[in-house]
């Protein structure tokens, strides 16, 4: 008897949708309905943490206050793609963890608006501590895509 295992390859396409939940549900609302971002904010701590989340994890409490953050916020992070991922622009392309100001965490999303036909100066101009400015699409489903950053 053999000890050897056999892989087969296989993929699942799965369609579906969730619930958002009360939290992220009113976020995407005011994304959509009135281009507003809003982060919540701990009772316990006072951090405001962006996207929106029911508890805190720091406290492990419940968290339902919202507040308006934004739009404008300092790069945390950022990464620019030159590999075509599925659900992805055409590559090149950029996201960046942008902490909206208000807000105690960032929030990673598309930069748009770049030159990327010389990767070290785009790097350099994303860089960390640089601002952008969230600005939202003129047509908006209720989803993160419905506003990208662009630097400032």
């Amino acid at each position: 008897m053999s000890d050897e295992l056999v892989f087969i390859p296989g993929k699942w396409e799965i369609p579906y949708h969730y619930a958002a939940g009360k939290v992220s549900s009113r976020f995407f609302v005011e994304l959509r309905d009135n281009k507003k971002l809003l982060g919540v904010k701990c009772p316990q701590c006072g951090r405001v943490m962006m996207p929106p989340r029911g508890f805190c994890e720091r406290c492990f409490v419940e968290a339902d206050e919202f507040v308006e953050v934004g739009p404008e916020g300092t790069i945390q992070a950022f990464t620019i793609t030159m590999e075509k991922w599925p659900g992805n622009p055409d590559p090149p392309f950029a996201v960046a963890y942008v902490k909206l100001d208000g807000a105690d965490t960032a929030m990673l999303n598309y930069v748009t608006g770049l030159d990327f036909s010389d990767l070290d100066q785009t790097a350099e101009k994303m860089g960390i501590g640089r601002r952008a400015k969230a600005v939202f699409k003129e047509k908006r489903e209720g989803q993160v895509t419905d506003f990208e950053y662009v630097l400032i």
